[in-house]
């Protein structure tokens, strides 16, 4: 039988396929890229899990930066069954927020504690199954699958340079993920409460409001101290360490091969869309030290804060949250409340 030579290949021949000759020295800046994928999922899931590490796309250097996602933004916040005003100081809970409403909407939320059982304690080190959805989880599994793929053709194609610069982004990545597990650790969220349940409304900037519900608690569990606490020397320099390595990695981008260079573009490009892809389908909750902080129903639109003020009035106990929030004013009291006398 005839064999063109084109396709015989000896047995010990890397693989080597043709490539356009087309200068990618330059490949290695796109894992330079600010994109906020990474810190996205950071938030999403509350922490970092171990397979992460095998998700290589744009932003490794970031993940540290996960905490500056809600834009500097610390919306005032109300009980509205003990009157207390204050904000909300975590920055993860402030984005998921910005995220799930809409402006001139009401979105109401309940949150809940997670289950405490050793298999989910486990299985939470690999990955974050309580707000995946089957899309997210298909698309999370290939960006691992995708980053495996490329090192076994790099290692097929003996291009180790190309090899070793996969291998250095998944330490920075490892690096990384320790220090978020780490700092991710459930610190002060006030004193206990017991069984009391709490109304918040949160105002958030454009118009945006959003009514959350739970045992006070749960509430304080994710509105309130510190979401990742602040790095410790050690963790400090284990980020700035994974942080060179990318910078490293990079620069040795120009020693792969051809084919090497365009294996590792394809594997930044395509682990950030599928994340992405996984991000965007996750379900429409927050997992954060043991709980989760979910949508409850469809929002509600008002034409006008004053019915929005109107309503919730009516339903609480007391209405000097309103007034310390601006919602309506000392005179306004009397007609706010007249519904309410009457029933």
């Amino acid at each position: 039988m005839y064999i063109p030579s084109s396709l015989k290949r000896s047995v010990g021949i890397p693989l080597l396929p043709s490539t356009p000759n087309v200068s990618l020295d330059a490949a290695g800046l796109v894992a330079l890229a600010d994109l906020t994928t990474i810190q996205e999922r950071t938030v999403l899931t509350g922490t970092a899990t171990f397979l992460d590490a095998f998700v290589i796309c744009p932003g490794i250097h970031m993940q540290q930066k996960s905490t500056n996602l809600n834009g500097g933004e610390h919306p005032v916040c109300a009980n509205m069954k003990t009157g207390d005003v204050f904000r909300i100081e975590n920055p993860a809970t402030v984005f998921y927020l910005q995220q799930v409403s809409k402006t001139g909407h009401l979105t109401k939320l309940t949150v809940s504690e997670l289950d405490g059982d050793w298999w989910s304690k486990v299985f939470s080190l690999f990955f974050t199954a309580q707000n995946a959805s089957v899309a997210s989880t298909v698309a999370y599994f290939m960006a691992v699958l995708w980053t495996i793929s490329v090192v076994i053709l790099l290692a097929c194609s003996y291009d180790w340079w190309g090899l070793i610069i996969v291998l250095v982004l998944m330490a920075a990545r490892l690096c990384n993920v320790i220090v978020v597990r780490r700092r991710a650790t459930p610190g002060w969220s006030g004193a206990k409460e017991g069984f009391v349940t709490g109304d918040l409304l949160v105002l958030l900037s454009q118009d945006r409001w959003v009514r959350i519900q739970g045992k006070v608690d749960h509430l304080k569990a994710v509105t309130s101290g510190q979401w990742l606490r602040d790095q410790r020397d050690v963790e400090g320099w284990m980020t700035a360490l994974a942080t060179l390595a990318v910078y490293l990695a990079a620069a040795l981008v120009s020693n792969a091969t051809q084919f090497g260079k365009i294996l590792i573009l394809a594997l930044l490009g395509g682990s950030a869309g599928l994340l992405a892809v996984a991000n965007s389908t996750t379900k429409n909750s927050l997992v954060m030290h043991g709980h989760i902080l979910e949508v409850d129903g469809n929002r509600r639109k008002y034409d006008r804060r004053r019915e929005l003020a109107r309503q919730l009035v009516s339903e609480s106990p007391n209405y000097d949250w309103a007034i310390s929030m601006g919602l309506i004013k000392q005179k306004d009291v009397s007609e706010l409340l007249e519904p309410k006398m009457r029933q």
